[in-house]
């Protein structure tokens, strides 16, 4: 199914947006620019249509002109008059940039001069147009046909004064039609949405944020292909138009993405699959204490989970990425959703709307995973929907790993002796000595009553004996506390998850929001 629309491509150099039409397909967003082409008669070009216009009585050239060099933009016609001089020819189109009067160029010239320039040409005029296929937004031309059923920019008023070079008679913005009685060979022409960029969206990515900022664009956002290809900035007219695009174009991505995955795991064993994978921003500070954001691609594969710069297209590519970690080892936290009660703020943050309220130093679908060493990486999604699929999707791939591989083994040491700690997913925790293999001591997951460490090393395990009901004290140092304590938490997590699968969905905070709003 391929969805189309109008949009504004808008020029951050310039400061200038011209209207584009959108063609969305299953694996390819295209941008498309209206042009007037040569449909029958001569085969010369239609860049340069040189056309000439017999003065009427009544009507005078029939067309109306706008913008000038004063504007920094062409002179272009903005009015054409039904059945008049201009219509009659069929060469000529709103949006056609006038370069030359009776041999005189003013492609420089302002809107005065040009004016002066046709109104004293006699009653014979000659005039060279070319389509200005990027036409500024602000000078407020109707698209004409084809285009929308409603047009977008038609009810506007420009700034910039129309004048006509007509008198009398009544003008409309509608597209020019043929002459009624065309000329054996003249050529014809037709103004048409062509394709000029097509962007594939395999492995692509969106931002509706300003370039590794916070601030958050106004009804647009940009769509960048693998290769770095980007449509440029798409603005919409309306929240809803910037919502229903970004989703239709994400879902596209989405479907996309999983065929990838699916492709990728038939070559990988059935205990290395790919779980998930997609576009981020990842947070950094910057030197001067700001906050900067970069795209990462991470990957749920396996035992492992994988940040990279660029997306792993290749069996090969995988051991190329910037970070590897177990994903035991990791701790799933979502860290900035601005839940409480606030379901109206949610909804218009997820529509763009925020005109009453400071967005400059905050991304709202925000989750962070903590590693070894006490680090952690702090991500930030596009839509909220992408953040419940992270967080489901966290929660399958480790509790995969962990029914996979069963326990952990940790080297540690307590008063000068090297010991092993395992966890075990069926018989919980385990302590014996490196060297003779002795059991110290083990305990049930059930039996872990409360834990509590020095953030460095040491940490205190709390279990209920079974038999005298009072609480034993283990107290252990490991080279690297915080990956056993994420492992500690993965493995509880799953051991309730295969015991009470709803009990894990109820914790989630993500999917909580989602299904509120």
């Amino acid at each position: 199914q391929t969805k189309t629309g109008i949009a504004l491509l808008y020029d951050e150099v310039s400061e200038n947006a011209y209207d584009i039409q959108l063609k969305l397909t299953k694996e390819v967003l295209t941008i498309q620019k209206q042009d007037v082409v040569c449909v029958s008669g001569s085969d010369h070009s239609a860049n340069h249509r040189t056309v000439t216009l017999h003065r009427q009585p009544v009507g005078g050239l029939g067309l109306s002109i706008k913008g000038g060099a004063e504007h920094k933009v062409p002179v272009v016609i903005s009015k054409i008059l039904k059945d008049q001089a201009a219509d009659q020819t069929g060469m000529l189109f709103i949006g056609d940039a006038i370069i030359q009067v009776n041999g005189i160029n003013v492609e420089s010239a302002t809107h005065e001069e040009v004016v002066h320039l046709l109104r004293n040409a006699g009653d014979e005029v000659t005039i060279t147009v070319q389509y200005l296929r990027e036409a500024p937004s602000f000078l407020k031309l109707p698209l004409g046909s084809p285009g929308p059923s409603s047009d977008h920019s038609s009810g506007a008023s420009s700034p910039l004064f129309d004048s006509g070079l007509h008198l009398n008679g009544n003008s409309t913005n509608t597209a020019p039609s043929s002459p009624s009685s065309p000329i054996a060979n003249e050529p014809k022409y037709e103004k048409r949405w062509l394709d000029t960029l097509s962007v594939p969206l395999s492995m692509a990515r969106i931002s509706r944020y300003k370039a590794g900022t916070d601030k958050l664009r106004s009804n647009a956002f940009e769509v960048l292909a693998l290769d770095g290809v980007s449509t440029g900035i798409l603005q919409f007219y309306t929240a809803q138009e910037s919502a229903d695009w970004l989703r239709a174009i994400s879902t596209n991505i989405s479907d996309l993405t999983l065929q990838n995955m699916k492709m990728a795991n038939k070559c990988c064993s059935p205990s290395d699959q790919v779980v998930h994978m997609g576009w981020v921003n990842e947070r950094f500070e910057g030197t001067d204490s700001s906050q900067l954001y970069k795209f990462k691609f991470l990957a749920l594969k396996g035992s492992s989970f994988y940040i990279f710069s660029t997306p792993p297209v290749s069996t090969l590519d995988w051991v190329r990425a910037e970070k590897i970690y177990n994903l035991c080892e990791v701790l799933f936290k979502i860290h900035k959703l601005w839940l409480a009660d606030d379901c109206w703020l949610q909804a218009n943050l997820y529509l763009g709307i925020h005109q009453d309220f400071d967005l400059e130093d905050q991304r709202p679908y925000c989750f962070s995973v903590m590693v070894g060493h006490g680090k952690s990486h702090y991500f930030n999604v596009e839509l909220g929907s992408e953040l419940v699929v992270w967080e489901k999707s966290f929660q399958r791939a480790i509790f995969l790993e962990l029914q996979r591989t069963g326990s952990k083994t940790y080297m540690c040491s307590w008063q000068g002796d090297t010991l092993c700690f395992t966890v075990d997913f069926a018989l919980g925790f385990t302590c014996f000595d490196s060297k003779t293999k002795n059991v110290l001591w083990r305990f049930k997951f059930s039996q872990l009553k409360g834990s509590s460490d020095d953030g460095k090393t040491r940490v205190k395990l709390l279990f209920q004996n079974l038999d005298t009901k009072q609480i034993e004290t283990k107290e252990l140092e490991f080279q690297d506390l915080t990956a056993v304590l994420h492992c500690i938490h993965s493995f509880i997590a799953a051991k309730v998850a295969s015991v009470d699968p709803v009990f894990i969905d109820s914790q989630s905070i993500a999917r909580k929001y989602m299904y509120s709003n």
